[in-house]
């Protein structure tokens, strides 16, 4: 005989109440149990504690007045310890005072004494409404942190270093300008400045100067009224006032045209804005930077002003390529790996030895971007648990193109010596990994080797072998 399939049933819904008068819990006690509720009770400040660190509670009646420890200090003390219980005070001697500063503590609710039976479910109910609105609203943020992962990833000495930088900029609402080259991860940057800053709950707004045409950039940044040019049918907030109270993040910022770096020296300079057709407003942001160009020279050439270039270069960051801190490459590739096997279905378990090897002695002129972009087509591409130097770009494998290294000969030169230096070369590129050395040469690994024993060929490398997929130190800063 087949049993019907049954859900698990829902966990109890805990209500702690807290009172020194014995008949008021029990008369709370039976009312709330009789709604369904699992009713816990305490005569005391710190029986309550006691409770909350044993038991998980969802909603908390307590009196203002207790003995030992009143009501107030137990609203403090229960909300660092879980602050997701929603609290709910109740007292014979209300007042505005009373409710105002409990509500400062975190209280949900407030209500007088003689306790009514609708008042306090109705209370109980509305408590428990907002705590799953709060749950949801944290589980859909968790959900599109999860779909946007850009997690900042490094254990080099130098990327270590910047990001240090950041955390002690981040603390203030000083402008940050991001120097470095393209790809180097400066949004990343941005938005780890915001989420380690006191403004990291208000917006982060990014804005890309050099994706939107001259003629509609002022516009965006600034908003505009309606009628104030042909198609303006009605107004736009601009995007310092989305900004207003969080942080605004100007990419490519040397694109700017001069009349909108007026506009923007204004906004730093009063912390107002003037939308297009519009009144003066007053706005509040915390402004990022960002360039790949060399400001000083933009100066020189008479297309930044030079004013606005020391206001927003009052904290400069400059962040590393991705060749100043190869010892990072594993990391990100792993964690490039795991992001897009999620998202396209793949279950890759990691790279081949040499497929590292490979990734660790390249140039990388696209910087991070470069790296994922490759890491994504293998992915991809790959059919094997390891992802091998086959799966890579095809000039990965172009020992110049990889290492950005020439050898050099004068005519002349003995063919034993030409042979000699292109092995040696290749296996010091190759941090001693014979069999890559083989391919790029497009010899036989069994080559490589005979020329070693006949001595014709040395290993003199010394660098450490990068670490495998997995090895140790994979360490993710964010």
């Amino acid at each position: 005989m087949t049993m019907p399939l049954s859900h698990p049933p829902s966990p109890p819904t805990n209500v702690l109440v807290v009172d020194d008068e014995a008949s008021l819990l029990e008369a709370l006690q039976k009312v709330l149990v009789k709604e369904g509720f699992h009713v816990v009770t305490a005569a005391n400040g710190q029986r309550a504690l006691e409770i909350v660190r044993r038991q998980a509670i969802h909603v908390m009646i307590t009196d203002l007045r207790l003995p030992g420890m009143d009501g107030e200090d137990l609203l403090r003390a229960v909300k660092a310890l879980a602050p997701e219980i929603e609290v709910i005070m109740m007292t014979a001697y209300a007042t505005v005072e009373n409710a105002v500063e409990a509500m400062k503590q975190g209280a949900y609710d407030f209500i007088s004494k003689p306790v009514k039976r609708a008042q306090v479910i109705s209370a109980v109910r509305k408590a428990l409404d907002k705590q799953a609105l709060v749950v949801e609203n944290r589980e859909l943020r968790a959900q599109l942190a999860a779909a946007t992962d850009r997690t900042l990833v490094g254990n080099s000495q130098v990327m270590r270093a910047t990001l240090e930088i950041c955390e002690q900029a981040a603390k203030s609402t000083a402008t940050v300008l991001l120097l470095g080259e393209s790809g180097t991860g400066k949004e990343l940057i941005a938005r780890y400045i915001h989420a380690h800053s006191p403004r990291a709950a208000k917006p982060f707004v990014p804005v890309n100067c050099a994706a939107l045409p001259e003629s509609i950039l002022e516009s965006e940044l600034f908003g505009h009224e309606k009628g104030a040019f042909t198609g303006a049918i009605r107004a736009r907030e601009g995007r310092f006032q989305q900004a207003h109270g969080g942080t605004l993040f100007l990419d490519e910022i040397g694109e700017i045209p001069p009349a909108v770096q007026v506009k923007l020296l204004r906004a730093l300079q009063e912390g107002e804005i003037e939308p297009v057709g519009g009144k003066t407003v007053r706005v509040d942001f915390r402004l990022v930077c960002a360039t790949n160009r060399d400001l000083a020279d933009e100066i020189k050439a008479g297309r930044f002003r030079e004013d606005l270039y020391y206001r927003i270069k009052v904290i400069p960051v400059r962040l590393p390529p991705l060749r100043d801190r190869l010892e990072d490459v594993p990391l990100l590739a792993n964690h490039f790996l795991r992001m897009y096997g999620a998202k396209h279905g793949k279950h890759a378990q990691g790279f081949s030895d040499r497929a590292l090897t490979l990734l660790g002695s390249y140039v990388w002129p696209g910087n991070v971007r470069e790296l994922e972009n490759a890491v994504e087509r293998a992915v991809v591409l790959s059919r094997k648990p390891l992802v091998d130097i086959e799966d890579l770009p095809p000039e990965f494998r172009d020992p110049q193109a990889a290492g950005g290294r020439q050898v050099t000969f004068s005519i002349g030169t003995p063919l034993e010596e030409v042979e000699r230096r292109m092995i040696t070369e290749t296996l010091n590129f190759t941090r001693g990994d014979k069999r890559l050395a083989a391919d790029l040469l497009g010899i036989a690994t069994r080559t490589i080797y005979r020329k070693l024993e006949s001595g014709i060929a040395t290993e003199e490398s010394s660098a450490p072998a990068t670490p495998a997929s997995g090895e140790g130190g994979d360490e993710i800063l964010h």
